[in-house]
């Protein structure tokens, strides 16, 4: 069977590109495994943000950003493009694959509920986790989803923010770690931006998109982010002349306010270009928006697939305002997935300016 997938691991400074490398070509790989033994696009969406979501390289799963008080909480959603059904968990602390949550509540809009109930589309927090162990999603204790990583980052932070608001403490942290010296910078850019995501076509021309995230570094507890918001982390829209879907990554607020992923996928079906079409909407509806703090920088980075069914054919696109982005894609005619590091051109100011680059793809020969 034939398909289509391409993962991002966010949008910021790579500065763990080999890592990335690594595991973007391995979430490739698995996805396209599934799709050549016939599974859906949304079981290769699915699939491949878990295997980011394990890694502990990036923001999303194990590994993922803390929050003030040092706890982990997870967003993520997913979307069919077939049915446009979506599904998203916001302030999960206790899901292992926050992203088959999200499926699970994805798939369960289509089932009928007692008494005309309507299913649930977003859970949160507690009421999440309690759903998430009815479907039988793995559970672990909240630390298991701390990586070593993510907690030298923590306290690299926390001991600045500490100092910042005047309530510097002792110099070791709760667990009587030691708090990591001034001068040991780490790039908060890219902790922070690092959200990760994955969009599908499988072989009857059937998209998904999913994204999944710990949110910002140091965020409020109980925050929601663009990865859990509808319309703004992820979409998906099917039709018999063109299938699109998209995943976004970046300043979660600024997303949620303009919407960017369906704003994206909108603009595309009234496009003739992919190119200009992207350019035109991160310009028009995010970098010029009147939702946003002009005087900010705007960071942002979206991954788009566009299929056309009856050509068998389509197109991968990356575009961002970020100082680079990680992207990599996969046919399942092809042997070895593509990894792409996209650097913002030199000419170009990170926040206020956008590019954007792609791929051609057949799904069959």
């Amino acid at each position: 069977m034939a398909g289509f997938v391409a993962v991002h691991t966010g949008a910021g400074n790579c500065i763990d590109e080999t890592k990335y490398q690594r595991v973007i070509k391995e979430a490739c790989m698995r996805a396209t495994e599934i799709l050549r033994n016939g599974g859906s696009a949304i079981d290769a969406c699915e699939a491949a943000i878990m295997r980011l979501e394990n890694c502990g390289h990036t923001n999303a799963g194990f590994g993922s950003n803390l929050c003030l008080d040092g706890s982990v909480q997870c967003d993520a959603a997913i979307m069919n493009g077939t049915t446009l059904n979506f599904g998203a968990c916001t302030n999960v602390s206790r899901v292992k694959n926050p992203i088959q949550l999200a499926r699970r509540i994805c798939d369960g809009q289509s089932d009928q509920q007692p008494l005309e109930r309507i299913p649930p589309m977003v859970l949160a927090a507690s009421g999440a986790e309690q759903y998430a162990e009815q479907m039988g999603c793995a559970m672990v204790d909240p630390t298991v989803l701390i990586s070593s990583k993510a907690k030298f980052h923590f306290n690299h932070y926390k001991s600045k923010y500490d100092l910042v608001v005047g309530n510097s403490k002792a110099n070791q942290d709760s667990d009587g770690e030691p708090v990591p010296e001034p001068g040991n910078e780490v790039e908060l850019t890219g902790a922070a931006l690092d959200t990760v995501g994955a969009v599908c076509v499988d072989d009857a021309g059937n998209t998904a998109a999913g994204c999944s995230s710990g949110g910002i570094l140091l965020k409020v507890p109980g925050r929601v982010g663009q990865a859990a918001t509808y319309g703004a982390g992820c979409w998906a829209t099917d039709t018999d002349e063109l299938a699109i879907a998209t995943c976004t990554t970046g300043n979660g607020e600024y997303l949620m306010k303009t919407l960017l992923a369906r704003e994206i996928c909108n603009g595309a079906f009234s496009s003739d270009c992919a190119v200009t079409s992207l350019h035109r909407t991160f310009k028009q509806k995010f970098l010029d928006s009147p939702l946003l703090p002009q005087q900010q920088d705007l960071y942002a980075g979206a991954l788009t697939l566009l299929y056309y069914p009856k050509q068998s054919c389509g197109e991968v696109m990356w575009s961002h305002t970020t100082q680079s982005f990680c992207v990599g894609y996969m046919a399942t005619t092809q042997k070895v997935p593509k990894f792409v590091h996209s650097p913002l051109p030199t000419y170009s100011v990170p926040g206020r300016s956008c590019v954007v680059n792609g791929h051609n793809f057949h799904l069959r020969i």
